[in-house]
């Protein structure tokens, strides 16, 4: 005899859930992964924009037109996504304080520094950055100092040694050029620790677009001398200096946060290390400057060093 109106109890459906969890975390594993791959070799780009828009605008007047083809840019993209999340006073300053230091002082010293220091002295000392975040993202942020991330650091490091060395070998670069890279290695160290608290809460390209407009009124000074070098410069510089304002800052910045906002800033700034091989092997192809062998072992080593860096 059956019983009426009795149904069998429906079995927890936990094994798809597992699968739908995993399928989610290793689809944002590769968006970052593509946002990071995306920022390095775009950064490494802008060493070869410089280098080539430096001929003709001075370091101001560059820094002020790419931060302002930047903040346009990321203008635009913001208002797209009509996204606005109103910062706290703590976000105000540390956003301040992120647009003063890496996309005002940093643009302008290191614009300086690559009409004074060929490209593998420059690699060489901005890359202190990295490690300054490491050391201060474990105290400050409390990322804690992971071994495979102090053993990627170290070898990445070497790397970029190797590739400086034969540059100070030949002597170029003087005392100015190394002193403006290293205020650059520092101001932009003090930009990501000062970013990544606030893309806790703050969307990547809002934080984004504050810092770059910040950058932008910092360099306010250099415009009329930005107006008279626009006047006279060949449309290929200007377009440089557009691809710089483009590329390298609009986009790169925006992938950086949204990469930031999902990474440790420590890891996350050793990725970084993938940047001078890449400018190396960029100019050898197109600005016809020709790497020393060492210079190409080092890029090796630094890659090497990412890689350790990224286990975990």
């Amino acid at each position: 005899m059956t019983t009426t109106g009795t149904r069998e109890p429906r079995p927890e459906p936990g094994p798809p859930t597992r699968t739908v969890t995993a399928t989610t975390d290793t689809g944002q594993r590769l968006r970052t992964l593509g946002a990071i791959t995306f920022t390095v070799l775009a950064w490494a780009s802008a060493f070869l924009g410089i280098r080539y828009a430096g001929h003709t605008y001075t370091a101001g007047p560059l820094a002020f037109g790419r931060l302002t083809v930047g903040t346009l840019a990321l203008g635009a993209a913001l208002l797209a996504t009509r996204r606005w999340t109103p910062p706290t006073r703590r976000e105000w300053l540390l956003i301040l304080l992120c647009g003063v230091a890496w996309f005002g002082i940093y643009n302008v010293a290191l614009n300086e520094a690559e009409r004074r220091v060929d490209a593998g002295t420059a690699a060489m000392l901005v890359n202190l950055g990295p490690i300054l975040i490491a050391l201060f993202a474990g105290i400050l942020l409390r990322e804690g100092f992971p071994r495979w991330l102090l053993v990627g650091a170290a070898v990445a490091f070497t790397g970029v040694i190797l590739i400086g060395v034969p540059s100070a070998r030949a002597g170029h670069s003087d005392g100015v050029g190394v002193l403006l890279l290293l205020v650059a290695a520092v101001t932009y160290a003090i930009g990501v620790l000062a970013q990544k608290p606030t893309l806790r809460r703050l969307p990547g390209l809002q934080v984004t677009w504050l810092a770059c407009t910040i950058g932008t009124l910092c360099s306010a000074p250099f415009a009329p001398a930005f107006a008279r070098q626009l006047a006279d410069a060949p449309a290929g510089a200007t377009a440089a200096l557009v691809y710089l304002g483009l590329v390298p800052t609009a986009a790169a910045f925006g992938t950086w946060a949204y990469a930031l906002a999902r990474t440790d800033a420590g890891r996350l700034g050793i990725t970084t290390y993938a940047v001078p091989p890449l400018a190396v092997l960029g100019g050898w192809a197109l600005l016809g400057e020709t790497p020393a062998a060492l210079a190409l072992i080092g890029g090796a080593v630094c890659l090497a060093g990412v890689a350790l860096s990224r286990r975990r």
